[in-house]
């Protein structure tokens, strides 16, 4: 069996194009599903399919780790920079989609089997007009409460918003107590039973990230999210160290050296590689192998595309330290026209359960992507009050 090409297909998601990865085989009707979406990097990325597709042409497809070994070392360049990670992921999940497809077994039994009944999945609220943090007005506290609401309406048992501000290095008390008034609107909409968490969007500066973990301690947080740069991993420690609430953070982090150094300062709780960046599923897998030895949890960022989200819960089927999966299911209308899921979510707070269609258990209509061809994303720009650069 040889791979015989790789190709990218774009599909325009409004906030984002995901990029889906096929990688063709010598056998007919045998060919593998993967994706390196990497918002405003979408020609980067692309261009580095081709160039690390080069290396693969003729290969057995399933030598996986033989192959990811090829793709991350070959080149002189170690694929630790995002752009080539990113590349490196979506042929690798891929490659796992193809051996379950041989196998015809679901990916998570390659990997010894379920070892949970169903994930939880959580949704993302976004977030409110942070532009006038500094106001008085509660109108974003009291979006942030009817966006809770709703979340739990639609049988989520957890989500998550941007309800802290980006900041300047020092920034005084207005943007904290913004950030309070929105978690208590939150809060006070769902009760006590339903999980909340907060995405700092690592915006904070180390002290400010304190400031802000120190002041919604209060409010029982499942977890907060990148409360400062994840650069500046020994300052997340002191905070991990300093609240009760636990702390969350790896969605920028690529290649197991760099969740080592997070594990060994014991800066998280929370590790939240995203597969599409880490390195793909080898990758993931090695990260979750060692968290488990420090015993800290596993939560997938995933905000991109459906074949990220189905690769997510096969990793999280088979994975011992993994606890809730980050669910995307509102970015487009016709989000469900471009896959066909092997998965079925359970309405009732919002549960999935192990699938039986072989691989990633996912089908992508080529068709319906085209009608959704790459466009520009809008760019993100955030400036502070003084005209200073802020944290997106």
């Amino acid at each position: 069996m040889k791979i015989t090409a790789i190709e990218t297909q774009v599909c325009n998601a409004r906030m984002r194009n995901w990029v889906f990865v096929k990688v063709h085989t010598d056998q007919p009707g045998l060919w593998g599903w993967g994706e390196a979406t990497l918002e405003w990097h979408t020609r980067a990325v692309v261009g580095a399919v081709e160039d690390i597709s080069q290396l693969l042409i003729g290969a057995d497809p399933r030598r996986i780790e033989h192959l990811w070994q090829i793709m991350y070392r070959q080149h002189f360049w170690h694929a630790n920079g995002i752009v080539r990670a990113t590349a490196v992921s979506g042929i690798d999940l891929a490659l796992w989609d193809i051996l379950g497809k041989v196998h015809g077994v679901p990916v998570h039994q390659l990997w010894g089997g379920p070892v949970r009944d169903y994930i939880r999945l959580y949704c993302h609220l976004g977030g409110g007009r942070m532009e006038d943090f500094y106001l008085t007005d509660v109108s974003d506290a009291t979006r942030f409460g009817e966006l809770a609401a709703q979340a739990v309406a639609d049988g989520f048992s957890a989500f998550k918003s941007m309800a802290v501000p980006s900041t300047m290095p020092l920034e005084g008390n207005a943007p904290v107590r913004y950030a309070e008034r929105c978690v208590a609107a939150m809060r006070d909409a769902v009760g006590p039973a339903i999980d909340i968490m907060v995405d700092c969007h690592a915006r904070p500066s180390p002290r400010m990230g304190m400031l802000f973990a120190k002041a919604l301690e209060p409010f029982d947080l499942y977890f907060l999210e990148e409360p400062c740069w994840p650069e500046t991993i020994d300052d997340i420690a002191l905070i991990q160290r300093a609240v009760k609430t636990p702390i969350a953070t790896g969605e920028r982090l690529v290649s197991q050296h760099a969740f080592r150094e997070v594990l060994e300062k014991r800066a998280c709780s929370v590790l939240q590689p995203d597969i599409t960046h880490c390195g793909g599923l080898t990758e993931a897998r090695r990260i979750a192998a060692m968290a488990d030895t420090y015993r800290v949890a596993l939560a997938p960022h995933n905000p991109q595309g459906p074949v990220s989200t189905a690769a997510s819960l096969e990793f999280g089927f088979a994975t011992p330290g993994y606890i809730i999966c980050e669910s995307v299911h509102s970015d487009v209308p016709w989000r469900q026209d471009v896959v066909t899921e092997g998965f079925v979510v359970e309405p009732n707070g919002r549960l999935v359960r192990p699938g039986t269609r072989p691989g990633l258990g996912i089908e992508i209509n080529e068709a319906e992507v085209r009608k959704h061809p790459f466009q520009q994303e809008t760019l993100q720009r955030v400036f502070h009050r003084d005209g200073s650069v802020g944290d997106w």
